[in-house]
């Protein structure tokens, strides 16, 4: 069992910057892949960015250059950095998880199966 709380949302204006947290709890987390969705009103949940094992970022081609994901083991915690928002990047944030023995960086959500309850992201022009 995999718990997720994510923090850190708010609004924002145009140019903007944001920094999400996702404390993560679990029974041997160091089996854990973890990565950041979005959800827009209307719109399916979409990968944002992730890290394999290997430690390379993936990320999607809308946020490149922007976000940057980044974790701190000793907190157990999963961080996404948000500069020059865009009002395209309003939607509510989610923390992903699944327990396995290589983490790919996937951005398919069907990889997942832990979710956190969200943060909303609000950035206005």
């Amino acid at each position: 069992q995999v718990q997720l709380v994510e923090s850190g949302g708010g609004s924002v204006q145009s140019g903007g910057s944001l920094r999400l947290s996702c404390a993560a709890s679990a029974y041997m987390i160091s089996y854990v892949c973890m990565g950041w969705f979005r959800q827009a009103p209307g719109k399916e949940r979409e990968g944002v960015a992730a890290t394999n094992s290997d430690g390379r970022t993936n990320y999607a081609d809308s946020v490149k250059g922007r976000f940057t994901i980044s974790s701190d083991n000793a907190k157990n915690t999963l961080y996404l950095q948000m500069n020059s928002l865009k009002p395209e990047d309003t939607a509510m944030y989610y923390c992903a998880a699944v327990y396995s023995s290589y983490c790919s960086g996937s951005l398919s959500r069907r990889f997942y199966n832990y979710w956190g309850q969200g943060t909303q992201v609000t950035v206005s022009s």
